[in-house]
């Protein structure tokens, strides 16, 4: 088994820029979000269709990074 019809995309969430990878693997698909700077996995989620799996995966993350605070530097 390998990873199929791979794509990746960065979109900006507030004051946050995310990068979002989904694929297919075996018979589901499979989307994580990270934070680009510096990098952390914020979510990931699995579901029958890509957009079924982007959704939960960017629902979650958005629900993170707004919960997340900000100190100023």
């Amino acid at each position: 088994m390998k990873a199929e019809e791979h794509q990746e995309r960065n979109e900006q969430f507030g004051r946050w820029q995310i990068h979002i990878v989904s694929y297919k693997f075996d018979e589901k698909w499979i989307c994580t979000v990270d934070n680009v700077s510096p990098g952390a996995n914020v979510s990931s989620a699995t579901g029958a269709t890509r957009e079924e799996a982007e959704k939960k995966a960017l629902e979650r993350a958005k629900e993170r990074l707004a919960a997340t605070r900000v100190t100023p530097v």
